[in-house]
């Protein structure tokens, strides 16, 4: 297709789908973040290549796009196929450290992109964008660590943390989350398609149920996490072991992206 063709069809679609995913609008989707060491081109060239592979997952949902062989050829070109870039500096209004230079600061580096020129390279890739409104999730998750099981509370102060860092890790595939009161629920039992979670989930204001389980494993040396997504008639399932709980629930969102997005299963 003509660019501006594509470029006709992506303002249309902006138009009938005016929120996409937590960024809210079609340049968010099409943007990504790196952190780099200061502004040096050879950490800015690593930068480039982290961004173009979060930037195609972030578009399309699909998480094993970052394997295919065919990423080696794009990140050897990643920096041509920025559309600009800006830096942040992590430490703005902390003096440097003795006998530090500017070049050893950490930076977020973002990388916006031309939304023809990432539908492009998706196509080549076998894959294609995911426009519409995603969907937010109600996250009922139970956890257990020397103790007795316990459900993540959305205004327990003990559990601030896991849910900062669960957002946190909703934010590189653009969707949505909230914690509902579920200490009435025995959800993990009851699963993501049980009317009785589905009345949380609507009360919540949100679409759909992710349900989890965190155990933690001195054998796995970190946590097991269970989830659970029911789409339609269908109840998707993955497990990931060995694992800090800010990768438990990247893997919480990587893994609902991708069946969400209609690229199969985690």
């Amino acid at each position: 297709m003509h660019r501006l063709a594509v470029r006709i069809v992506l303002i249309i679609l902006q138009v009938a789908f005016p929120v996409v995913g937590s960024a809210g609008k079609l340049e968010d989707l099409y943007t990504a973040k790196a952190i780099v060491t200061g502004q040096g081109e050879k950490n800015r060239q690593l930068g480039f290549r982290e961004c173009l592979d979060r930037v195609l997952v972030r578009v399309s949902g699909d998480q094993r796009l970052a394997r295919r062989p065919e990423m080696k050829s794009l990140r050897s070109r990643a920096g041509s196929l920025v559309q600009s870039f800006s830096y942040r500096d992590r430490l703005g209004g902390k003096p440097i450290h003795d006998e530090q230079g500017t070049y050893d600061r950490p930076h977020d580096l973002t990388c916006r992109y031309d939304p023809a020129v990432i539908d492009d390279l998706l196509a080549t890739l076998r894959s294609r964008p995911w426009l519409e409104k995603r969907p937010s999730l109600a996250v009922f998750l139970d956890v257990q660590r020397d103790g007795p099981l316990f459900h993540v509370s959305p205004d327990d102060p003990r559990d601030a943390a896991m849910r900062e860092s669960f957002v946190l890790g909703a934010e590189p595939v653009s969707m949505r989350v909230v914690f509902p009161p579920s200490a009435h629920l025995n959800t993990w039992a009851l699963g993501p398609a049980s009317p009785d979670v589905n009345r949380a989930v609507q009360a919540s204001g949100s679409d759909l149920a992710l349900v989890g389980r965190l155990v933690w494993s001195d054998k796995e040396l970190g946590w097991i996490a269970t989830w659970r997504l029911a789409t339609g008639k269908s109840e998707h399932a993955w497990t990931v072991r060995g694992v800090n709980f800010d990768e438990a629930f990247r893997a919480a969102m990587r893994g609902a992206a991708q069946i969400l997005s209609g690229n199969g299963d985690p």
